[in-house]
């Protein structure tokens, strides 16, 4: 008889099967995903624009959303505004210096959700060579099966970063001394 019970209860062990993080690939390929910035212009208007090129991963447990990680890699000379001689001038050594600092990377310590849906994001950011930690406020979208038999998972997320942290200190008046990021992420899973 102990011998029964020893067998179920292995048995019932074996059979729950604990959720596992899963692993996602940021959707460049479709460019569902987008890394866009918005900055003031002089105080007279907003200047958009955004990152064509960029790749990461990150992983998600429904479980434990507080498990939760993510990789980004931006290409910081894939910057896009619309305007060929002011994305120049943004590459340049007075913004972003993509010769020297070809890359920004984003690389996060924590995830912490909230009752609502939403979460904090925080990690570290490499921008210009320069790494200070960040929280990014993050909304999840959605998840589930998509027309091609994968599987997404998609989040939004928000934050404002204040260019003189990361060595950027040109001039574009008082109004234009923080950028905002917006990203929009959509992965698929692995």
């Amino acid at each position: 008889m102990k011998k029964l019970v020893l067998v179920a209860a292995m048995a019932a062990a074996l059979s729950t099967t604990a959720v596992k993080a899963e692993d996602y690939v940021i959707d460049i390929e479709g460019q569902h995903a987008f890394v866009q910035f918005k900055i003031s212009h002089l105080g007279y208007s907003w200047l958009l624009g955004e990152f064509n090129d960029f790749e990461g991963t990150f992983s998600y447990d429904e479980a434990n959303p507080a498990a939760a990680s993510v990789n980004v890699t931006i290409d910081t000379a894939s910057i896009d505004s619309n305007h060929k001689e002011r994305d120049e001038h943004l590459r340049s050594d007075d913004f972003l210096a993509v010769e020297q600092y070809p890359e920004a990377t984003f690389t996060s310590t924590s995830y912490t959700p909230n009752e609502d849906g939403s979460a904090i994001l925080a990690g570290d950011l490499t921008l210009r060579g320069v790494t200070k930690p960040i929280e990014i406020m993050v909304n999840e979208i959605g998840a589930g099966p998509d027309p091609w038999g994968g599987f997404r998972r998609g989040f939004e997320g928000s934050v404002t970063l204040t260019l003189a942290d990361f060595g950027i200190d040109y001039n574009l008046g008082p109004a234009a001394k923080t950028v905002d990021l917006y990203l929009s992420i959509e992965g698929v899973r692995q």
